[in-house]
Formats: structure tokens, sequence, C-alpha cells
């Protein structure tokens, strides 16, 4: 089972254990230590708390399209959303904190409220996918568990759930596939049956441990936990 076979409650539970997570690392953190980096090359912690802040915000745009039929994208441009990433990383430490404590609570009262019927109504992601307004749990959910880590303060894949550990593998795989990248790559978690990326490469390349290393370093966040048998210069990207 992988979250997307879970009752939505379930999933939407997932995101906000994912929340109360990465919120558990960022007041650990003091206002100095904002200014630190982050596993993301070129973004401070102020970058990555201004990006999950604002990520809920735009999540929030696409369950109002969800519920009132009128087109409102997560993003004007790709542009604007870096820019608006970058000034946000300008706010004070205060002001930086309350973002993300208020667009996540913004966030979560529209899940609350979102009629029945608008579920499954279409919307659009930042990538152009058009998917169900269901989707936005597991945007948020991937969003808040893998930025947790990034913060780089005592976040630990090891510390997420099995089934969102299982989802992020299977997320990672599709993308790769779906972009015709990791020829010969195969992903050997313990006690599970290998995977390869694409089944008609020869393989060339194993990335072997437990799941939670595996998905770290699929996801790339480092390679900790893992052996690999030949030399690679890191996963493929997958967002």
């Amino acid at each position: 089972m992988e979250f997307h076979d879970l009752p939505l409650d379930e999933r939407l539970l997932l995101a906000r254990r994912g929340t109360a997570y990465f919120a558990q690392r960022l007041v650990e953190l003091t206002d100095t230590g904002l200014d630190g980096d982050t596993l993301l090359p070129g973004w401070t912690r102020r970058h990555l708390l201004a990006h999950v802040g604002y990520n809920a915000a735009a999540l929030c745009r696409l369950l109002d399209w969800a519920a009132t039929g009128v087109e409102t994208p997560m993003y004007a441009s790709a542009e604007q959303r870096s820019r608006e990433i970058d000034e946000g990383a300008t706010l004070n430490p205060a002001a930086l904190r309350n973002l993300f404590t208020h667009t996540a609570a913004r966030l979560d009262e529209k899940w609350r409220n979102l009629p029945p019927s608008a579920w499954a109504a279409e919307v659009r992601t930042a990538q152009g996918r058009l998917v169900p307004a269901a989707e936005t749990a597991w945007m948020r959910t991937r969003e808040v568990w893998i930025h947790a880590v990034d913060l780089a303060n005592g976040g630990r894949f090891g510390d997420f759930p099995a089934i969102v550990l299982d989802s992020l593998l299977t997320d990672i795989v599709g993308m790769w596939r779906k972009n015709k990248l990791g020829a010969g790559l195969v992903l050997a978690v313990e006690d599970r049956s290998p995977i390869a990326v694409h089944r008609d490469s020869a393989p060339t390349a194993t990335v072997a441990g437990p799941l939670a290393a595996v998905v770290r370093w699929a996801a790339g966040r480092g390679s900790t936990g893992v052996t690999i048998d030949t030399d690679l210069d890191g996963p493929p990207r997958w967002l």
C-alpha cells in the first residue's frame, strides 16, 4: 500500500504530521541559525523557510481553483516564484516564522472546508500536470518531510513514516522513467526485490541499502547508508 491508496483523511494526517515535524526542526533553530546553509546548494534556511511558506500559499490557490472553478495558478511564473523566495528570505526572523505558521494554518483550513465534490476537480501543478485537488495532500506531504531534512539540523529520512518513504521512491522512479533518466540503474532496498529503473536496460550501477537510505540517495540528499558498486556522480534529477 502507498500514499494514494489511503483514505483522504489519512493522507491529510500524514501531511499534517510532516508539517509538525518541520515545525519541530524549525523551533530548534535560533534566529541567527536561520542564516545557516541548507542541503540545497545556494539556499540558506531563510530561503527554504520562505519557499515552504509560499508553497502552502500556492496550494491554497489550487484549492480555491477546485472550489470555485476559476483557474488560479500556483504561481504567475517561474520567475515570480523565484523572486518571491528571494524577497521572503530577507524578512526578519519573526516574520519568516510567522509566514510558515500562518500559511500552514491557512492550507489546513482550506482542506477542512473544501466541499467533498471539489476534491476530484482538476487543477494544474507548477510543472504543468493536471491532477485532482486531492493531490495537494501528497504535494504538501512530500514538501514538508523532505525539506525538514534540508534544514540540516537533525531531520532524518529514517524518521519518515514507511508509507511516505515507499511513495517517495515510487514517485522518484516514476519521474526518472517518464524523463528517460537512470538507464542501467538498479535500486536494491534491503529485504526487497531490486528495482530496475528501466527494465529493458542492462544493469550498470546498483545502489543498495535500507529503505530510508536509498530514498535519501534517490532524492539527492546524500549517500549516507548506501553502497554503490560503481562511480556515480549522484542520482538523476527528479524534480
